[in-house]
């Protein structure tokens, strides 16, 4: 089951750089479930509902794999030329690949949770993530990237922090990001008091 789940997450990180990935998934949803639909009533005269759904699910769970055993490499490399050649297409194809790699590609970024202190005077901390550690090019070197999700948004700010100001924090990335994203509402189990 976990090997179809990274399929599947492969399949969406191979479709959803595109920029379109959602026109794409409703346009393969309404065609295979108006398709097969009319099928089964013209065959067996009766729907099945839900049908298109679990197609599609196949479906990128297939492009997942594919893309992961077969075309990976080529399709990568025919994608970034042609889009170098589009300056603009190129900046949000870039982007777009380096926010979903950052979750579910092999290089995810945001596995270093930290508490970060963002007012001395009052004590006032922020969750964040750790996503570089080296900032000599910025020539920062005792500091660090770490970005900071927003709740209830796709969203975040990248703040570049002193390291003593930084705490780790021993919980799950994932627990961590549910907290975040949900304004404190869920992630981790809470224990009754």
């Amino acid at each position: 089951m976990k090997r179809l789940m990274n399929y599947l997450l492969h399949g969406i990180l191979y479709i959803a750089p595109l920029a379109i990935t959602i026109y794409i998934i409703y346009s393969i949803f309404t065609l295979i479930d108006e398709t097969l639909q009319k099928v089964l009533i013209k065959i067996f005269d009766f729907n099945i509902p839900g049908l298109g759904f679990v197609t599609l699910i196949l479906f990128l769970i297939l492009v997942g794999f594919l893309g992961k055993s077969f075309i990976a490499r080529p399709f990568n490399l025919f994608i970034q030329k042609t889009l170098e050649r589009v300056p603009l297409l190129n900046l949000l194809y870039s982007a777009i690949n380096d926010l979903f790699s950052a979750f579910v590609g092999k290089e995810k970024k945001f596995n270093q949770p930290v508490l970060v202190k963002v007012n001395l005077i009052s004590n006032l901390e922020k969750l964040g993530f750790i996503t570089e550690e080296n900032l000599e090019l910025l020539n920062e070197k005792d500091k660090v990237a770490v970005y900071f999700p927003h709740s209830y948004n796709f969203s975040g700010e990248l703040f570049i922090v002193p390291k003593e100001h930084i705490k780790a924090i021993d919980l799950s990335s994932t627990d961590v990001m549910k907290f975040i994203v949900s304004a404190g509402v869920s992630g981790w189990e809470k224990t009754p008091t």
